[in-house]
């Protein structure tokens, strides 16, 4: 596939980057360029971000840097069961635990929601980062709501990561789950103040809370290009047709010439 001239590899992030020292230069900066582009294409065209990984795969297998780019692009496109074992490959290469939760999550992905649980009690959850374990924690509910047990996700949401004021990259997503939850389980008064809650934190729009709010309150947004579209309809509507009114001006001009006539005689 080909590759935009001023995509160098040189974007690629330094541990990536010192990964790929194993390899020859060459192909170390052909794989560093294809690593670009899936981060580049992974969120606004997933599939073509999937087929630039499948190339970086096919030339460094056994780069666990690789393997997880492969993953997360399999991920993207909901192909989970690929997605699970580049991720696990990736692990073994590495020795980490970051991918444990999204491991799990493909575990639900795949209708697995009894394995996502008990991978959430597994003992590679307590050597994760603070990030690492809000995210098990939300994969974790998730499977409790897979598996109809809303009161058991809203339990395992309520944390000291939830009631802290403190604002963290996961601080929106984690109070929007909370708020889904409470919603699901009809408690609307609730779930409202989390949602906001969720938007206050939310400064890169990562969750839609806004909307959610909008449709709570009963807001609807109306297009603006629909909108615009009326309106020129309507002005067309309010539009003088001149050719009409010329001839009807002419033939009150004839009926008046008519009349002079008439009087003159």
């Amino acid at each position: 596939m080909p590759i935009p001239p001023e995509v160098t590899g040189e974007e690629i992030d330094p541990d990536v980057r010192q990964e790929l020292m194993s390899l020859p230069k060459g192909l170390a900066e052909d794989v560093s360029r294809n690593l670009v582009m899936v981060a580049q294409l992974i969120d606004e065209d997933p599939e073509k971000a999937y087929e630039y990984s499948r190339i970086a795969l096919r030339l460094a297998s056994r780069v666990a840097a690789v393997r997880e780019a492969a993953g997360f692009a399999a991920y993207a496109t909901q192909k989970y069961s690929e997605a699970l074992a580049e991720f696990r490959a990736a692990r073994r290469m590495s020795g980490g635990v970051e991918l444990w939760p999204v491991m799990a999550d493909c575990e639900r992905g795949l209708s697995r929601p009894e394995r996502a649980l008990a991978m959430a009690g597994e003992p590679e959850v307590q050597k994760l980062d603070k990030a690492g374990q809000v995210e098990m924690r939300l994969v974790a509910a998730g499977a409790r709501r897979d598996l109809g047990q809303l009161d058991a996700a809203i339990v395992t949401l309520q944390s000291p990561e939830l009631a802290s004021s403190a604002v963290h990259p996961w601080t929106a997503r984690l109070r929007y789950a909370y708020a889904d939850a409470l919603l699901a389980a009809g408690r609307e008064r609730e779930a409202r103040e989390w949602f906001a809650k969720a938007l206050e934190a939310d400064k890169d729009g990562a969750t839609d809370a806004s909307d959610r709010l909008a449709e709570m309150d009963g807001v609807e947004f109306v297009d603006a290009f629909d909108e615009d579209e009326a309106d020129e309809e309507s002005d067309r509507g309010d539009v003088v047709d001149v050719d009409a009114d010329l001839d009807e001006d002419d033939d009150l001009d004839e009926d008046d010439s008519d009349d002079s006539v008439g009087d003159k005689s």
